[in-house]
């Protein structure tokens, strides 16, 4: 792949990291839906964000499967409809895969913008799931959370590529 000019070569990521990372984001979801805000509807789904961002950086190790089981696990902390985050995920990640090459060209602002059709997809699937079993419409601020999750886009990608950053080499000797 050509690099953009300024672009830093990054080293390989640790799969403990993103699987530590992925765990850490299932278990930030759960003290979110606990908490002390409840399930309201701007709540970010930071699961989605991380299995979104790792599918997309590296699409041979998180892909559907890990999608799938993370969206099960969800499903039954939340005592939710069996499969509907596990659909929600299986989708997301179809999604960032299918689009990971073109996304890496552009900037992390651009990106953010990239990925936000997904997370709508996502969570507008969720709801047909739960109108489809005799739920009411959830009303149209629901529509906070996606945006909310493409605006944590930046800090997601600034935080989880923090471990792969080379230190900058000052000997101009080298080309790399």
């Amino acid at each position: 792949m050509i690099m953009r000019p300024g672009q830093q070569l990054l080293l390989p990521a640790n799969p403990v990291f993103i699987w530590l990372s992925l765990v850490m984001a299932l278990l930030a979801n759960m003290v979110l839906n606990m908490g002390l805000f409840g399930r309201a509807a701007w709540v970010p789904d930071l699961l989605a964000v991380v299995l979104v961002f790792w599918s997309v950086h590296q699409p041979l190790r998180v892909g559907v499967g890990a999608a799938f089981f993370f969206g099960l696990a969800m499903d039954v902390h939340q005592g939710s409809l069996l499969g509907q985050h596990a659909l929600a995920y299986t989708v997301l990640g179809f999604g960032a895969i299918a689009m990971h090459r073109r996304l890496l060209w552009f900037a992390v602002p651009q990106q953010a913008l990239q990925v936000l059709p997904l997370f709508v997809a996502a969570n507008v699937l969720q709801w047909l799931v739960r109108m489809a079993a005799g739920d009411p419409f959830p009303g149209i601020e629901n529509f906070l959370s996606p945006a909310i999750e493409a605006l944590l886009w930046p800090l997601v990608t600034v935080l989880l590529l923090a471990p792969q950053r080379r230190a900058p080499d000052p000997d101009d000797n080298r080309p790399i």
